[in-house]
């Protein structure tokens, strides 16, 4: 959050700056701007496969990960996506995806039964995530599988349902230059640690906690 604050105190700042230049003045420095931005990405030559983190109580976390999915599927890499809490109703991405998946370039499980406050059987809850990070692994270990997306990983782990360090141990095996995803709000220090990009997404407003509307099929699902 104070990194956010940073950035937009700093947003602000150049643009009240941006506002009094001249029109030669903003050319100068959008072009070593653009000098800087050249060089960084002309010293980034190391390429390697990231592990991705989208937590925080805001929404949109397995959607975002949704556009990396899209991403890889269309240049051709092969994608797994395990949902981990998802799965007692139809996903609608499932069949948004269906084109990907018929032609074996996408393998989709949703292997959760509901949350936790539906399911009410803890045991089982267990037993459903440890199935899902078995099948997860299946992908994570075939390099043939660009990208492996854990959906809401994150909630079973921090619901106890999963080991922590059973998962990073898990993520040691992936093929160098393979991606994963773990999405679900409360992801844990450790994993927040080891992973290379990691975004929170914070809650301002929403509409089922501030106005009582429902879910709504194209927004929640």
């Amino acid at each position: 959050m104070k990194e956010n604050q940073s950035y937009e105190t700093t947003s602000k700042v150049s643009v009240a700056e941006n506002k009094t230049l001249t029109k030669e003045q903003y050319r100068k420095k959008m072009q070593r701007r653009k000098e800087v931005q050249d060089q960084r990405i002309a010293d980034a030559s190391l390429e390697k496969g990231l592990i991705v983190v989208n937590t925080g109580n805001g929404k949109g976390k397995t959607t975002a990960s949704l556009g990396m999915v899209l991403r890889s599927l269309g240049h051709g890499y092969k994608v797994a996506i395990i949902q981990f809490i998802k799965g007692a109703w139809e996903p609608s991405e499932k069949k948004a995806f269906s084109f990907w998946k018929d032609n074996g370039q996408l393998e989709f499980h949703a292997m959760g039964e509901g949350f936790s406050w539906e399911t009410q059987d803890r045991d089982r809850d267990i037993e459903k995530a440890q199935a899902a990070w078995n099948k997860g692994l299946e992908y994570i270990r075939d390099p043939e599988y660009k990208l492996v997306l854990l959906d809401e990983i994150n909630i079973a782990i921090k619901l106890g349902y999963l080991r922590v360090e059973e998962v990073l141990a898990g993520l040691e095996e992936k093929p160098e230059r393979n991606h994963i995803i773990l999405t679900g709000r409360g992801a844990p220090q450790s994993l927040i640690e080891r992973a290379d990009l990691v975004t929170e997404m914070s809650l301002i407003k929403h509409p089922f906690r501030d106005q009582a509307i429902k879910a709504q099929p194209g927004i929640e699902y």
